[in-house]
């Protein structure tokens, strides 16, 4: 059974209910911060991520954030903002910012659900693998930009090389 399935016999669906059931699912440590907002948190390999989802019926958007912390030296924000620039050209499916008063690095996507439209399960939990996939492709990065004393373009090599063949 697909996890959009268990949906389908209920009138109205709430885009937070569906992903809790993905969360319990996947067994992700999760808190239902209110009706309309879930936070969880993501074991990935270089970081655990937090991932906030939230739903506005205002706007009928579903907005997810994924977020780690990051503390790059005051010198290193040129280079940082840079790689930023770069990674977010590569990604079409949402965006890195950086929040400096959080000392946190966000990956955000905001889903539009206008007219009513309903999110499938699967949609929501390839924003969520989306997230963390970004994420950890970014990092290292992210890392050698602020620490590794590389260039934006050498750190951004990294995220972006293709590996061949089997260890």
């Amino acid at each position: 059974m697909s996890l959009s399935e268990q949906y389908l016999d209920t009138d109205e669906i709430h885009p937070i209910d569906i992903v809790e059931t993905i969360a319990t699912h996947q067994d992700w440590d999760f808190d239902r911060v209110a009706d309309d907002q879930i936070a969880m948190a993501i074991e990935g390999q270089w970081r655990t991520y937090s991932v906030t989802l939230a739903w506005s019926a205002y706007d009928e958007t579903l907005r997810m954030i994924c977020t780690f912390e990051m503390e790059p030296p005051e010198d290193a924000m040129p280079a940082l903002y840079e790689v930023l620039n770069l990674a977010n050209d590569k990604c079409w499916a949402g965006a890195f910012s950086y929040w400096a008063a959080q000392r946190l690095m966000v990956y955000r996507y905001g889903l539009v659900l206008a007219g009513e439209q309903l999110a499938s399960a699967e949609q929501i939990a390839c924003m969520v693998e989306t997230a963390v996939l970004a994420s950890e492709r970014y990092y290292p990065a992210f890392q050698l930009a602020c620490w590794g004393g590389r260039s934006p373009a050498e750190a951004m090599q990294v995220a972006i090389a293709e590996t061949y063949g089997r260890a």
